[in-house]
């Protein structure tokens, strides 16, 4: 299962690394002597980090994932001769509204950068990998595929969406799609994020119809006061999360022995988040479980 040797150097495509999580993974992968490949959506507006990246051998480039074409650059980087060992699948923003007022559109555009972006890489870095018999593809996942708060609508159905049925969850289709890339030695890993020292807190978007007042007073409307008095407090260290990622794909340190895992949930409120959803459903296999078997033909 996509077995690394501390030695064999790697090429990384990296999503969503102009800040945050996605630029602390690349320069852990780059201190550790592989190669990145980063991406964003404007480099742009990051000179110093595109410079910073490129002086250490690595590559920035332009790719926005919304875009129904964003697979071709895996395609290019590919047919000139670079390898895409490991696809980091990071980008992404969050939606705040209540179900009943998120616009359509709204839905989505957070749908292509959180779904079918990733979907899009996935499909075109895929055929290449299993040529090679070899790769690693990372979904970066968030507790809200477990236990989205409220004015999370947008964002956490479509990680539920996606725990369903695509590759950015911890559930059904990861697991799909783990299997059946197995048999062609590649790896699919899913981290499933709590709330890390990034700018995410503040990054949010607002629905763009407004709040209805009845839902003030309800979990939406206090979670929406907490983000706009900015005293949320992330509980973890960014740094820390990625170096445990890396750690996981490349089969060293704490990831020594664990090459075949497929999960990983980074931030303390993971653990709660875990044993609410193990509560949940034991809860339903208990209340309905013997209805549930007298269904049965």
């Amino acid at each position: 299962m996509a077995s690394i040797t501390q030695k064999q150097k790697l090429t990384w495509l990296i999503t969503g690394c102009s800040s945050g999580l996605g630029l602390s993974l690349v320069r852990t992968v780059q201190a550790n002597g592989h190669k990145v490949i980063a991406t964003s959506r404007d480099p742009s507006r990051t000179p110093d980090l595109v410079k910073e990246v490129e002086s250490k051998g690595g590559r920035w480039l332009t790719l926005d994932v919304n875009h129904p074409s964003s697979g071709e650059v895996i395609d290019g980087l590919e047919k000139s001769g670079e390898r895409i060992d490991v696809l980091v699948n990071n980008a992404g923003y969050s939606i705040h509204a209540p179900v009943e007022t998120t616009a359509e559109d709204e839905v989505r555009a957070q749908m292509e950068t959180m779904y079918f972006g990733p979907l899009r890489l996935i499909r075109a870095v895929l055929p290449y990998q299993r040529q090679r018999k070899f790769g690693v593809i990372v979904n970066c996942s968030s507790g809200a595929a477990l236990e989205g708060r409220g004015s999370m609508g947008a964002y956490a159905v479509q990680w539920i969406f996606s725990y369903d049925m695509l590759p950015q969850d911890p559930s059904a289709d990861s697991r799909v799609l783990a299997k059946e890339v197995a048999p062609f030695n590649i790896r699919v890993i899913t981290v499933l994020l709590g709330s890390f020292n990034t700018n995410m807190p503040n990054a949010y978007v607002l629905g763009k119809n407004p709040f209805p007042e009845a839902y003030k007073s309800t979990e939406a409307g206090q979670f929406l006061d907490i983000l706009h008095s900015g005293n949320i407090v992330p509980r973890g260290d960014k740094d820390k999360a990625m170096k445990a990622l890396y750690q996981l794909i490349v089969g060293e340190g704490f990831g020594a022995g664990k090459e075949k895992e497929t999960f990983l949930p980074l931030g303390i409120e993971m653990i709660g988040r875990i044993t609410k959803t193990q509560d949940y459903l034991a809860h339903a296999k208990e209340v309905f479980g013997q209805i549930t078997e007298s269904v049965s033909q």
